[in-house]
């Protein structure tokens, strides 16, 4: 039996765990094509886990037809085990040239050299593939032609590093060059500090009352260090969250927090809110049972479970409340797509993440540190978390409901609030009255509003002025018109009937908070409506995350909204001139007036 056994795993050792290794027509599938420029585009695309040497390219045009090599733009490489290499699929756009005298159609024989390996530990011998066209010789200038071939290392570096001086790199592109350039201990400093400032942006606020609440939660025996230990497991677990999920997204290019906001979701995490807020009242005591905590506490591990809980809730909070898609986060999400190196993208992220979670940690100290003593104030304390963690929930249920809805509950929230907190009391201190009656007044106009119809959180009585009759002509609407499309199909269309004209693509979603700031505050601008009638206006919902919607998003490299596209009158996106995240209305007509 113990020679079978030792036979078993001998076979599997030798045979079983040997790599698959791909034919060299399945590693490398060259191919060329000529275009209406008389350019010849040169591809490799490669297999899984293949890569070719960036110095192994040669790129050839046989003697005889008096056609030659002009330029060659060459893809950027990276560095590959300690050498140049392409690891994601190369093209190369070959300009052509005449010699002088050359003219009709010529027959031109152009070579395409290569070399690579696989990550499995093979390398495959250098192949050259031929191709065949009929070049028209009178759309080429007359030039001294270049040498046939185009080996010659010092030119192509020369003609590439001009290329990268001249192609304008967007924002979030030139992050991901900083990651790919820049040392480790740069690359995550650079990215705490992204996150220090993204930390002021109104997606982490929802996480506030959350740490705040967890910590008030514990009661008064609370310690600075205790509230201190809180707040760190909950960043942590919210850190790990969001790297995990950043992750995954650069290396499949899909968007793993879009994929949260399904309705069910959304009302699952709604509810948790909800029921942490009753406690917070004092309808009950959430808590393991006594008899389990007596069990864990025999085995000096009382405080385990609660860590374990605030985990949990750092973790889910990433991911449904957590931050928006930023410059910095869609860098660090490109940067992963194009080199698959998903060690140093994440840890940017991690870097990013806790950033991000610094000033969590010292509002959850600050929340232990001064600690209400026991007695009235602390009730109160206690029933004001919970109010803001009502608000949270209703807040997270304006992706899935209607705006007149989200009015209706925030207005029950205040009035709720306000006579709690004592707006009808004789003996209330003035200054908490005062308080509770301008919250009253204020939740009452919403409530009007929302009987009138009005859906402003802002100005919820407007409805009320009278209405003035005014020509078409002179009506300006609040809000931009953009032709809504859902997939790619629908986009096309759109695109192709406004060739010619300058184009901006909004990819945005009902359950993106900032996409609703970006139209409040930024596409609500006189000026900047006024700048954007010159563009046909297109938006992308994303709304559904559904296959196409995917499909639609990953065509374009966008990981989450919002983000805005702009294209030429060639239908080309102009990549350098892309927006990600939030941007203000000044430097939205700043950005359009470079364009």
């Amino acid at each position: 039996m113990k020679k079978l056994l030792l036979l078993l795993v001998s076979s599997v050792l030798l045979f079983g765990a040997q790599p698959k290794f791909l034919m060299p027509e399945e590693a490398f599938k060259p191919t060329a094509k000529l275009n209406d420029k008389m350019q010849i585009e040169a591809t490799i695309e490669l297999g899984k886990d293949i890569y070719v040497y960036e110095d192994s390219i040669k790129l050839n045009i046989k003697d005889g037809s008096g056609i030659g090599i002009k330029d060659v733009l060459y893809p950027k490489s990276v560095d590959h085990h300690g050498d140049m290499s392409y690891i994601t699929s190369p093209t190369f756009i070959i300009d052509l040239s005449k010699e002088s005298g050359v003219d009709g159609v010529k027959t031109v024989e152009f070579e395409l050299s290569y070399q690579g390996c696989s990550e499995q530990g093979l390398c495959y011998e250098p192949y050259t593939e031929a191709f065949t066209f009929e070049v028209d010789s009178s759309k080429l200038s007359d030039a001294t032609v270049k040498e046939n071939s185009a080996a010659d290392k010092k030119a192509q570096e020369k003609i590439e590093v001009n290329i990268e001086v001249k192609k304008e790199l967007s924002e979030s592109d030139s992050i991901a060059d900083t990651i790919k350039e820049g040392s480790v201990a740069l690359v995550l400093l650079t990215f705490l500090g992204f996150g220090l400032l993204l930390a002021l942006t109104p997606c982490t606020f929802p996480m506030i009352p959350i740490i705040s609440g967890i910590i008030i939660s514990q009661g008064e025996g609370i310690t600075t260090k205790k509230a201190f230990m809180l707040s760190l497991v909950y960043v942590l677990a919210m850190a790990v969250a969001y790297t995990i999920a950043g992750v995954l997204a650069g290396l499949f290019g899909s968007n793993l927090q879009a994929a949260l906001q399904a309705p069910w979701a959304i009302y699952t995490f709604s509810a948790i809110f909800v029921a942490l807020a009753l406690s917070m009242f004092g309808f009950y005591e959430l808590k393991l049972p006594d008899s389990f905590v007596a069990k864990i506490s025999s085995n000096h591990h009382t405080n385990r479970s609660g860590y374990v809980g605030v985990a949990v809730m750092g973790f889910l909070s990433a991911l449904i409340v957590g931050p928006c898609v930023a410059a910095p986060l869609a860098g660090a999400l490109v940067y992963i797509g194009q080199t698959g190196d998903a060690i140093l993208g994440g840890a940017a992220l991690f870097a990013m993440s806790i950033g991000m979670g610094v000033p969590l940690i010292l509002v959850g100290v600050s929340a232990g540190k001064f600690m209400p003593k026991p007695g009235a104030w602390m009730t109160m304390i206690s029933a004001i978390f919970g109010v803001m963690m009502l608000g949270v929930a209703i807040w997270m249920l304006e992706r899935v409901l209607d705006s007149y809805i989200i009015m209706l509950l925030y207005s029950i929230l205040g009035i709720g609030f306000a006579v709690y907190f004592g707006a009808f009391e004789k003996d209330a201190h003035t200054f908490r009255k005062s308080t509770a009656i301008i919250v009253f007044i204020y939740s009452v106009a919403l409530f009007i509003g929302v009987l009138g119809g009005s859906n402003s959180m802002t100005k919820p009585l407007e409805f009320l002025k009278p209405s003035i009759s005014v020509s078409s002509d002179a009506v300006i609407s609040s809000h931009l018109k953009f032709k809504k499309v859902k997939s790619i199909k629908e986009l096309d269309t759109v695109l192709e009937a406004n060739r010619g004209k300058k184009i901006m693509l909004d990819f945005s979603a009902e359950w993106c908070a900032v996409c609703k700031e970006l139209d409040k505050k930024t596409f609500s601008n006189e000026a900047v409506k006024a700048k954007l009638s010159e563009y046909v206006l297109i938006q992308a919902d994303v709304t559904e995350n559904n296959q196409e919607q995917k499909e639609l998003s990953k065509k374009y490299g966008v990981f989450g909204p919002p983000v805005l596209l702009f294209f030429d009158k060639e239908l080309n996106v102009l990549e350098s001139k892309t927006i990600v995240g939030f941007i203000g209305p000044e430097e939205l007509l700043e950005h359009l007036a470079k364009m």
